[in-house]
């Protein structure tokens, strides 16, 4: 059965065979999805060879762990192929914006929802793309977020297992993160302090800051700076194998 808010978006002009998939987590700030950050994506992956899955997971007034279980259930419904399409188990990765970038992140850190059938190495990412992402819960956060997911008033653990760069391992999905220095809603400090523990932990990870650019810029065309973000990612990807040429 088909995840609840999964669509899927199959890879276009690929040979015969499958294909690597990613799964699109849109932001919001855990209160609604961004429409641009979702089919628009998964249309630009799928020109790149790759399957795209737009995940609409719950947010607020459902909160910890209704998302992180809405993302491991999708995770593992698209490594197990129910879907139809011929994803290529072994590499399964995700992209997410903001909050969708936080969701993104903690799949491949936090400890786990609770849920023994999701807590499994299935629903980890094999690498993960971050669009200016709510990295962090404790330091410099977007406080909608934080609100929406966790409520008014969350204790210090619960803040400190969901932010991201503080549970970096060796064993934590490579990265390709971009975010813009002047971004006034979830400071540039998430994606760098995220990065550094990446790099810290031997994890590879790119990491691109753009000088000017307004928060919520999806795909950014016409954008400079942030405009050249799926040019460089679609390159990173097609390093990794996964893309067929760059956008």
């Amino acid at each position: 059965m088909t995840p609840r808010g999964l669509t899927a978006v199959p890879a276009r002009s690929v040979a015969v065979g499958s294909r690597p998939a990613i799964l699109v987590l849109p932001g919001g700030g855990y209160a609604r999805q961004a429409g641009h950050e979702a089919e628009p994506v998964a249309e630009w992956l799928a020109s790149l060879g790759i399957h795209a899955f737009v995940l609409r997971y719950r947010v607020a007034p459902d909160r910890h762990p209704a998302p992180l279980e809405d993302a491991k259930a999708a995770m593992l419904h698209i490594r197990k192929g129910q879907h139809g399409l011929a994803v290529d188990a072994e590499r399964v990765g995700v992209l997410g914006f903001s909050a969708g970038g936080h969701l993104a992140a903690i799949l491949g850190t936090a400890t786990g929802t609770g849920n023994l059938e999701l807590d499994i190495p299935a629903a980890v990412p094999d690498l993960a793309v971050l669009c200016y992402p709510v990295a962090s819960l404790t330091h410099e956060t977007h406080q909608g977020s934080v609100e929406n997911l966790l409520g008014d008033a969350p204790p210090s653990d619960l803040l400190t297992a969901l932010s991201a760069e503080l549970n970096v391992t060796p064993r934590t999905p490579p990265a390709f993160i971009w975010h813009t220095a002047d971004d006034e809603a979830v400071p540039v400090s998430n994606s760098l302090n995220y990065a550094a523990a990446l790099m810290a932990a031997g994890v590879p990870a790119e990491l691109h800051v753009f000088p000017e650019g307004r928060h919520g810029l999806g795909l950014a065309h016409g954008e400079p700076g942030p405009g050249q973000w799926t040019s460089l990612c679609a390159a990173w990807l097609q390093r990794a194998g996964w893309a067929a040429s760059p956008a």
